[in-house]
């Protein structure tokens, strides 16, 4: 059996190896017109900012190495240009010699990738503009600092990627900006957590230019201009185009295989195209959502890695079906980590499907341990329980907690599962109520009608009664305006200062208070009740980070450092002695 890969990083490599493993008899062949048959993608923006200091370091495996560890056959720069489905045959360039040759085979894999969108804006030819998506890009990118030395960097496209350069740009002592068309960054994000990203990025003096695009990059006396949809000009020596990929679909097409209604590659649970002796992973393939079950592009290594595999079972004769994909991501941003999976609001809204959301508050471990740190974790979840999505923004311990609800989607439970899970626990590392626990406790508490909530852009037109039950420290630190204040501990005895026949929407810190708070106005009459899903925390980060966005000093003559961060100040940490009531102590029930 002779199978052809097309392609190698992430998918066409552990096919290749998964195959051999398979069948030591099989012959395989991988082309990769690249000069990498695989290399670390994800690793690129941390070696440009000097993060990782050895470039060999990205460098995955080698000709070399498989040949010798699997009997591989690596073709490096030789790109096939064609696919004859009839005669079982494909035709091969190679790149170095410009001569073309035919290959036979009885399977191919493709596992093309994606390119990066290179849209056609005017002046975009400039010598210093960039993508980043291969050794080729890094190398040009980082001779090109190391040669002109940029003072000033325009980061076109706010997602992962494109903060991921943005903060390694910065670390190597350049004015940062980012320019994005919508009206946040980190699209996976809804757009109160995406806030908190936007209110860190500006802490650290980068500037952020949302719901703008660019419509040219021109020269002016030699230096070059990203011109934005607005009218802004922004100054640039460097600038980094990260506004997506496309999957890379033109030898599928030419072939005659079929794709799918968001462009790329159709495939089968098995990776099979319309050909059955043809299968493609990775990137260029359209998957099934998890969640949602429709067709999408989700261009991620780690399903594309798992494609590989079961695309190599499936040849080798083991059937495996691919249950989808539910876009599981995480990124460092400067200090922050930002996790998602499942879907968000946007997603659920377009398909018209119904959903619930809470916000909750909780420390990084137990909060009388040195060193606790705040987590934000929002969860989407169906009136039946079923968890349709969550995101974490925080510090520390957030890429556990996300890969839990990421097993808890993945296999089909829900908020209730979450209140069961046994999570290990020790002070250093966790509470006894992990925040997954508390995540789970506060959706069972919303769907069971103990817990209504109100969410932070409720606030901006309501005639509910604001109930503020912080003690007056707090309150002298922050309030909402037009609030009435009673502290929690004073609350049953003055009952008689609260309308009967109105509204009351309850806060405090994080929001165990005002849901404790709630327990007792329910109980003594008052029937509407809601909570204010995050407490004060949330909705204050959220309006300060606009502010912050609104207001942000666009001179390019230092880093900044003058914005607020709320959701790392002081009150949070024990470095300076925590006084938050609302910390959850052992035993302590919701």
């Amino acid at each position: 059996m002779k199978t052809l890969i097309i392609g190698g990083v992430a998918g066409g490599a552990t096919a290749a190896a998964r195959l051999r493993r398979l069948d030591e008899k099989a012959e395989i062949i991988i082309f990769e017109r690249g000069e990498y048959i695989s290399f670390a993608n994800c690793g690129l923006p941390y070696y440009i900012g000097g993060v990782i200091e050895e470039r060999e370091m990205l460098l995955v495996q080698s000709p070399e190495k498989m040949k010798a560890n699997y009997n591989i056959d690596v073709r490096l720069k030789q790109e096939v240009v064609s696919l004859n489905r009839d005669e079982k045959k494909v035709r091969v360039e190679d790149l170095r010699t410009e001569a073309t040759y035919e290959e036979s085979y009885d399977y191919i894999i493709l596992s093309p990738g994606a390119n990066p969108i290179r849209p056609p804006i005017p002046g975009i030819e400039n010598p210093g503009i960039f993508t980043l998506r291969n050794m080729a890009d890094v190398d040009a990118i980082k001779g090109y600092i190391d040669n002109c030395t940029p003072e000033k960097a325009v980061v076109i496209g706010g997602g992962f990627i494109g903060i991921e350069m943005a903060e390694n740009l910065h670390y190597l002592g350049m004015n940062v900006a980012i320019v994005e068309m919508i009206d946040q960054l980190i699209a996976p994000l809804d757009y109160e957590m995406a806030s908190l990203v936007h209110g860190h990025i500006l802490s650290k003096g980068v500037h952020l230019y949302l719901k703008d695009g660019v419509q040219a990059f021109e020269d002016n006396d030699g230096s070059l201009e990203a011109v934005l949809a607005s009218g802004k000009r922004i100054p640039a020596d460097l600038v980094i185009m990260a506004v997506g990929v496309k999957p890379e679909v033109g030898l599928a097409k030419e072939a005659g295989l079929q794709l799918g209604d968001r462009g790329g590659i159709k495939v089968d649970e098995s990776f099979r195209t319309s050909d059955p002796h043809i299968f493609a992973i990775g990137d260029a393939v359209e998957v099934k959502d998890l969640v949602g079950g429709e067709s999408t592009l989700i261009p991620l290594a780690g399903p594309a890695n798992k494609q590989g595999r079961i695309a190599a079972n499936n040849i080798a004769g083991i059937e495996e079906k691919y249950k989808g994909t539910q876009g599981t991501a995480i990124a460092k941003v400067f200090d922050l980590t930002v996790a998602a999976t499942g879907n968000n609001e946007k997603g659920l809204q377009r398909r018209e499907t119904q959903y619930l959301s809470t916000i909750t508050q909780s420390k990084s471990h137990a909060g009388y341990y040195p060193g606790a740190l705040p987590m934000t974790m929002k969860l989407l979840y169906a009136s039946s329980g079923a968890i349709l999505g969550a995101q974490i923004v925080g510090y520390n311990g957030v890429d556990k907690r996300i890969d839990v609800l990421a097993a808890v989607i993945r296999f089909n439970k829900s908020v209730y599962d979450l209140q069961e899970l046994e999570l290990a626990y020790a002070p250093p590392y966790s509470s006894a109520k992990d925040p997954v626990n508390i995540a789970g406790f506060v959706a069972a508490n919303h769907l069971s009608g103990q817990l209504a909530v109100a969410h932070w852009h409720e606030l901006e037109q309501t005639n509910s009664l604001i109930l503020d039950v912080g003690t007056a420290e707090e309150r002298e630190i922050s309030s909402i305006e037009g609030s009435v204040h009673i502290p929690l501990g004073e609350l049953r005895n003055r009952l008689n200062e609260l309308p009967r026949d109105k509204e009351i929407i309850i806060y405090c810190q994080i929001g165990l208070r005002a849901y404790i708070a709630s327990c007792i106005l329910k109980q003594k009459g008052f029937s509407a009740v809601r909570v204010l899903s995050g407490g004060i925390k949330h909705y204050q980060a959220t309006r300060q980070a606009q502010n912050n966005l609104d207001n942000q000093d666009y001179e390019y003559d230092s880093h900044k450092t003058e914005p607020q961060d709320l959701l790392r100040q002081e009150i949070y940490s024990n470095e300076t002695g925590d006084k938050n009531p609302d910390r959850a102590q052992p035993g302590e029930i919701l």
